[in-house]
This record gives C-alpha cells, sequence and structure tokens, in this order.
C-alpha cells in the first residue's frame, strides 16, 4: 500500500513516519476487526464512541497539521499514506479523515490568520477535535458560486446567515469552514466568496442542525441540514492570496487531487477480498479464479490499482499546499473522476464475484458498493467535472490555433507519452460546439489518458512492468 520507494528523493518525510503507520494500521486492526465485528457495527449510524477513541488516540490528523504546530509536517505523501491505511478498513473513516485534513486542516494551513491557527491546531492534537466545510446548499449545488448564505461586517465580526446541507461530519465536528457572500448596503450579494472559521465551543459561533439525513451509504459520516445564524471575530475569515473564488478552486482542486489516497486502500482490500473468495469459492468442482471472466474482473480491479497508485505518486508530488492549484483544473479533475468511477466499478466486480452473499450492507462487498457511489458525486459531480475537463482542453486547443485533439495532447506535459498509446483514436478535429453529452464522454476519454501518462511515469520509476502492462 506504499509508494514511498517510487518518490522524488527531494519530498521530505516526518520522523519514524513507517512506524507511525505501521501503529496506525495495527491499531485499526485491532479496532474494527478484534475488539468489534465492524461487518455488524457498519449497519449501524455513526461508530461505536470506543473505535473513535481508538483511531484518535495515534492522532492521525497530525500528518496534516505542520511542525512548528507540533504536527508531523503536513507532508501530502504522509497523508495520501494515512487515507489509504484507514480505508482499507473504512472507506468511511478515510473520508472522515479526508474532511478534516484536506476541507479544513489544509485550508487554514495555507489561508488562516497565524493568531488562530495555534490554539485550533493544539486543540486536534490533544483535545482530538474534528473539523469540515460548509459549501452546498438546498438550491446550490453544482451551482455554488451562487448560494445564498451572506455575511455583513460589523463592530470587528462578522455575521453569517443562511442554510447549508450534507456537509459531512454534521453535528460532529468542533471546527467548520463555512462559506458565504458578502451582502452589501442594498441587500444584494457580492460575487466573490469568502470562507470562515466557526469553533462550535463558542455560543456566538454554535450552527444549529435542523435534520439529520438518512445517507443511503457511509453509516458512519453524520449529514444533514444546517441552519447558519452566527458571529464569527474578523481574524476567523480565511485571507486570499488574490480572489476568495481563486482560494475555494485552490482548496477544492488539492482535496479533489488527493482523492487516490482514500482509494488506495479501498482498491488493495476489494483486491484482496476478490482473490480470497474466488480461490476458496468452487463451482462445479472449479475454482472460480480459474474463470476466464472472473479472470478478467481480477485483472480490472489491479488495473485500477495500479492507475489509483500511479495518482497517488503524482499527488504526492504536486498537492502540497505551497503550491497553487487553482489553475490545475485539468489533473484535479481527471485524478478525482477516473479514480472515483475504478473504485466504483471495483466494488460493483467484487459485489458481481461474490454473488448473494456480498448482497448485504454488513458484507464488504455490498458495503463497498453503496459507500463509494457517492464519491462520483459530491466535491464535484462527475458527469460536470468530465466536461470542465473537455471546456477547459477545447479552450486551450483554441488558444493554440490548434484542431486536431492528437495534435494538441501530444505536447501537452499531462498527456504526451499516453498519446502514443491510443494515437489513432485521438487523430480528428475536434468540433468546438460539441453538445453536453459528447462533452462528457470525451472528458472520460481524456480523463483516461492523463491517467495512462501518470501510470507510464510511475513505470519510469520501477514499478512493477507487468501490471503497468496490465493497466495500460
Amino acid at each position: 500500500m506504499s509508494i514511498a520507494s517510487y518518490l522524488s528523493e527531494d519530498l521530505e518525510t516526518s520522523v519514524e513516519f513507517e512506524t507511525f503507520r505501521d501503529a496506525f494500521r495495527e491499531k485499526l486492526r485491532k479496532a474494527f476487526r478484534l475488539r468489534s465485528d465492524f461487518d455488524s457495527v457498519s449497519t449501524q449510524r455513526g461508530l461505536p464512541p470506543f473505535m473513535m477513541r481508538e483511531v484518535q488516540s495515534m492522532t492521525p490528523l497530525s500528518v496534516f497539521i505542520p511542525e512548528e504546530y507540533g504536527g508531523r509536517g503536513g507532508h501530502v505523501h504522509e497523508c495520501q499514506s494515512v487515507l489509504a491505511t484507514a480505508s482499507y478498513e473504512s472507506l468511511a473513516l478515510s473520508l472522515t479523515l479526508g474532511i478534516n485534513g484536506a476541507l479544513f486542516l489544509q485550508p487554514l494551513t495555507k489561508y488562516g490568520a497565524e493568531s488562530i491557527k495555534a490554539p485550533i491546531f493544539e486543540r486536534f492534537i490533544e483535545d482530538k477535535n474534528l473539523g469540515g466545510l460548509m459549501i452546498t446548499e438546498p438550491d446550490y449545488g453544482t451551482d455554488a458560486l451562487n448560494m445564498k448564505t451572506s455575511y455583513t461586517e460589523q463592530d470587528g465580526s462578522y455575521h453569517l446567515t443562511g442554510t447549508k446541507h450534507w456537509a459531512g461530519l454534521t453535528g460532529w465536528a468542533d471546527f467548520w469552514l463555512v462559506t458565504a457572500r458578502r451582502q452589501g448596503g442594498d441587500g444584494d450579494l457580492g460575487r466573490d466568496i469568502d470562507f470562515f472559521v466557526a469553533d462550535m465551543n463558542q455560543p456566538e459561533q454554535m450552527i444549529e442542525v435542523e435534520e439529520f439525513y438518512e445517507n443511503l451509504g457511509l453509516y458512519m459520516i453524520p449529514y444533514g441540514r444546517n441552519h447558519v445564524d452566527i458571529e464569527v471575530p474578523t481574524e476567523h475569515r480565511l485571507r486570499p492570496n488574490s480572489t476568495g473564488i481563486k482560494m475555494m478552486l485552490d482548496i477544492l482542486h488539492r482535496s479533489r487531487i488527493e482523492f487516490p489516497g482514500m482509494g488506495m486502500g479501498f482498491l488493495q482490500r476489494i483486491l484482496d477480498e476478490a482473490l480470497e473468495h474466488c480461490k476458496e469459492r468452487s463451482v462445479g468442482g472449479t475454482p472460480l479464479i480459474e474463470y476466464d471472466q472472473v479472470q478478467r474482473r481480477v485483472a480490472d480491479i489491479q488495473a485500477a490499482y495500479t492507475a489509483c497508485s500511479a495518482m497517488c505518486l503524482h499527488t504526492s508530488e504536486h498537492a502540497h499546499t505551497d503550491n497553487n492549484l487553482a489553475g490545475k483544473a485539468l489533473s484535479a479533475n481527471a485524478t478525482k473522476t477516473v479514480v472515483t468511477d475504478l473504485m466504483q466499478d471495483a466494488a460493483q466486480s467484487l459485489l458481481q464475484l461474490t454473488g448473494g452473499k456480498g448482497y448485504r450492507l454488513d458484507h464488504v462487498a455490498g458495503r463497498s458498493v453503496v459507500d463509494s457511489r457517492p464519491f462520483q458525486i459530491f466535491e464535484g459531480s462527475n458527469d460536470v467535472l468530465y466536461q470542465q475537463i473537455s471546456e477547459a482542453v477545447l479552450k486551450s486547443m483554441r488558444q493554440a490555433k490548434e484542431r486536431n485533439l492528437r495534435s494538441f495532447l501530444e505536447d501537452h506535459d499531462l498527456t504526451a507519452r499516453a498519446t502514443e498509446y491510443v494515437s489513432e483514436a485521438l487523430d480528428f478535429e475536434v468540433d468546438q460546439s460539441l453538445p453536453q453529452r459528447k462533452l462528457v464522454d470525451l472528458g472520460r476519454v481524456l480523463g483516461r489518458v492523463v491517467t495512462m501518462e501518470m501510470v507510464i511515469e510511475l513505470g519510469d520509476r520501477g514499478f512493477r512492468s507487468d501490471l503497468i502492462s496490465n493497466c495500460l
């Protein structure tokens, strides 16, 4: 589950990280398999307190916190490794850590006022606090830039009002990043988006939960609808380098490009479960693994794991908070869409292989299908992101005055070598007025070409050549 040996030697590592990760893995194994049966626990909402205590006893979120604030340094490859370790046991647990890291701790690290960082980070490390992000509203999901949550400034503080929903960790998080638009004197809302830290330990900053949702999967994580009517100090507003929208793009692109960490352990678990089942189960006196169609499914899962490994490598070397990812839509959106499609496809394959035995919430196969499905929806619906991938490429082609797709991709650093593998299929002139459904189709193709480029790079670093060939 480690890509450490393939990483650039320039990347820093915290003290004894492998020892820390291995201890975390063993702690999860004991909590989820020995002290409790997670298959039965997983059919209930939330998580037994002792299990969360066991998880938090290792302070896994310290990997997202800079060393000067008592953390392990915020090294992205270590964040990816912790997410992968968690997702092998529970995708919902990994998402919980990912929400805290990518949607709260990393934004706070990069854009938070110095006066608030130290006390907040201390509470995460010492008191095991949790944090989340509120963007989505009942009427504004994909259309988030038109959100209606607003704020006004008065007497050294900001007053925020509005409604947010589908924020992971609803009712659990000790801190929230809340997005809002400035309300002018005429009542109109500004075009830009601002982010504010809300501390649930302060009465005037408390966000009221109006309803908990019956989410289809990810039972461990509470979701719901929240009423926002809070007052926060001026230093609780994040400081963008330019505009709030560009800050939001940087935050969301970094989060999307970090999805492979959650996918890595999940796909390894799917592969392990598939191999174990197909070796032990026989049909007509023949082990399942000897059937050609079964072998094809297992090979596809293996290919997904290899592709995810390649994405983790790319993420580890490009997603540090020092880098501005606001303009990196192609790599971020391609990574998020393709890895989440691979996760869902792998889960469906495992369910197909296990048959009726797996069609239960208390079986890893059935649980994997419903738990991985929303990854294709949140943080940008895959259909929309595929469309955006196509639109970004077509815009660049217009600017370069290039009409042939292959010619353009051959000169792009994210697709140059991969284009050779599918050269003939890409050798055509693109209609700049494609309907949306065709933009989505083209985006799926482009996302996979970008992924192939990452796989080729992983192969160049010394990854097993047979696995690279199977994936390509």
